[in-house]
């Protein structure tokens, strides 16, 4: 784990981050969690309930919208943590920031980075997690996983990512974060 960690510290350190500051975007931010699972990095996503304002029945990382008490956008996306699955602020090692992404649901998502360890003893809420999916990371890293889309939004075409693994399917901004975070920190696939 240590020389992925490095290896994540080190790029985004030299990273020259984009930020989006669109008025009208709602400024949110998630947490990409990585943890170590026989030997083999793993992300944690989440499948989000039928109930949930927005995002229904999809594949996310856990993250949300940044309240009033928050004092940046890394304590919105380790309070959501909390929130959502359980993992408790001190037991994340954040190692970064990724580029800013606007959501075509009028959200700009901050994606922070982050270790911890494993195996967890999750509380999941069951009002906004239906569900909690460990994929080794290996999976986003080999780009057969991945398949692209041409989609017209709003007048003009857009690229949509998506990513099948198994019976779930991560697509959307996740699977756009997933390829930047991918793209950027494992440029080629570890030994």
């Amino acid at each position: 784990m240590d020389g992925l960690k490095q290896q994540i510290i080190a790029t985004l350190n030299r990273h020259s981050k984009s930020v989006a500051s669109e008025e009208k975007f709602t400024p949110s931010a998630v947490l990409i969690p990585i943890f170590y699972k026989d030997g083999e990095p793993h992300l944690l996503l989440t499948l989000r309930t039928e109930t949930v304002a927005s995002h229904k029945g999809q594949i996310s990382f856990p993250g949300g919208t940044r309240e009033n008490g928050d004092r940046d956008l890394l304590a919105t996306a380790l309070r959501e943590t909390f929130e959502e699955v359980g993992i408790r602020p001190e037991d994340v090692e954040v190692l970064g920031e990724l580029d800013d992404l606007l959501a075509v649901t009028n959200f700009v998502v901050t994606p922070f980075v982050g270790v911890f360890p494993y195996p967890y003893d999750y509380k999941v809420s069951s009002d906004e997690i239906a569900e909690l999916i460990e994929i080794p990371l290996s999976f986003f890293i080999d780009p057969r996983n991945r398949r692209a889309e041409e989609r017209l939004y709003r007048g003009r075409n857009v690229t949509v990512y998506f990513y099948d693994y198994g019976k779930y399917t991560v697509w959307g901004v996740t699977a756009r974060i997933l390829k930047g975070f991918v793209d950027l920190c494992m440029p080629s696939e570890p030994s």
